[in-house]
């Protein structure tokens, strides 16, 4: 237990020291998010801010795991691809890397991750039981044996895909990503304790989400409003390190869709949006749900502090409910969140239509 804490201590330290240092590289490499050069839908901010936040975040984290994460053949797999999401990003807060190219890493980052023996085996049947996942299997032969889960495997490359677009997506507004993630690796650190550390893939899991919550209440410090330095793209470093964790060891993966379930419900009502108006899902724009929040009249740290409650409240809930009671949850969240989302665009698109 305090082997945990102290490493998120160190992570906290050494990325609050590694992010003012870090601006003076970013600064000097042109890292510099300007509105008057780079027009995207989505950019609220009106004067050049550095980005490139990703890095001081990966700088955190790496140093801390050196010190309190065993060096093994899924650890080195983690770092490896979080290494190649940070660079690829960094060279897209640069020169603007397309799209789907950036989504190609993903998937690369994710196969790596994956190919290591990071898969979800199996799930929590909330009316009782377990699903297993890992049944259904190829083996092939290609310099050595190897297996392949096909469902388990594919779900966890979905899942990392996923993770780390929709938290990209939920970066909208100083400090609310690092927020989100700090809080929602926090709870997820915690459920990892109440199994046997014994198990190396809960001990990773435990150790790397106290880390990951420490580094990103760390860059907290400077990136919550007036945001000194952005997270940047290479920040999908970190959310491919914490959708591993979730699924490193059981039970973990309802928590994590329920903690982080307003990033994700706006994440998937994002994706049925562009696709029913004939836009790829791809494409930014300015209709999450921080923008609709914005366009009501809520300022940043007011919209920030409340993804950041609602990510706590919903951690706390998924630490205490069954896995029937975190699938009703689940539900209901998105029930809540996803008719949310619906009533305020139809509200804009009246208010548009009535300026008009």
């Amino acid at each position: 237990m305090p082997n945990v804490f102290l490493a998120f201590l160190v992570a906290f330290s050494i990325t609050v020291i590694a992010t003012p240092i870090s601006l003076r590289f970013i600064r000097k490499a042109g890292l510099i998010d300007d509105p008057k050069t780079h027009n995207h839908p989505a950019m609220i901010h009106k004067k050049p801010i550095p980005r490139g936040g990703g890095i001081p975040l990966f700088i955190g984290i790496a140093v801390a795991s050196i010190f309190f994460l065993p060096l093994t053949k899924i650890t080195g797999a983690l770092f490896v691809a979080a290494l190649l999401a940070l660079i690829v990003g960094t060279l897209d807060d640069k020169f603007e890397v397309s799209r789907y190219m950036r989504f190609g890493i993903n998937i690369l980052c994710a196969l790596i991750v994956v190919g290591s023996g990071v898969g979800i085996p199996f799930v929590t049947n909330p009316f009782g039981g377990i699903l297993h996942l890992d049944t259904v299997r190829i083996t092939f032969d290609l310099w050595g044996h190897h297996s392949i889960a096909i469902i388990s495997d594919l779900l966890a490359l979905l899942w990392i895909v996923w993770v780390m677009n929709m938290l990209n997506w939920s970066k909208g507004v100083d400090g609310q990503m690092p927020g989100v993630v700090a809080i929602s690796a926090l709870v997820i650190g915690l459920l990892s304790l109440r199994f046997p550390l014994s198990d190396p893939h809960s001990f990773i899991a435990a150790m790397l989400a106290f880390i990951i919550s420490g580094a990103s209440l760390g860059f907290l410090l400077f990136n919550f409003y007036p945001a000194k330095l952005f997270p940047g793209y290479g920040a999908t470093a970190v959310y491919l390190l914490l959708s591993a964790v979730s699924i490193l060891s059981g039970a973990k993966l309802a928590t994590a869709i329920l903690v982080m379930g307003v990033p994700m419900v706006d994440g998937i009502f994002t994706v049925v949006r562009r696709l029913a108006s004939g836009k790829s899902p791809f494409w930014g724009d300015n209709k999450h749900l921080h923008h609709l929040l914005l366009r009501m009249g809520f300022g940043q740290r007011k919209i920030a502090l409340l993804y950041w409650i609602v990510s706590a409240i919903l951690g706390a809930i998924a630490l205490s409910l069954s896995s029937k009671g975190k699938l009703f949850a689940i539900v209901m969240l998105g029930v809540i969140v996803g008719g949310g989302l619906f009533f305020l665009h139809i509200i804009q698109k009246k208010y548009e239509a009535h300026r008009i």
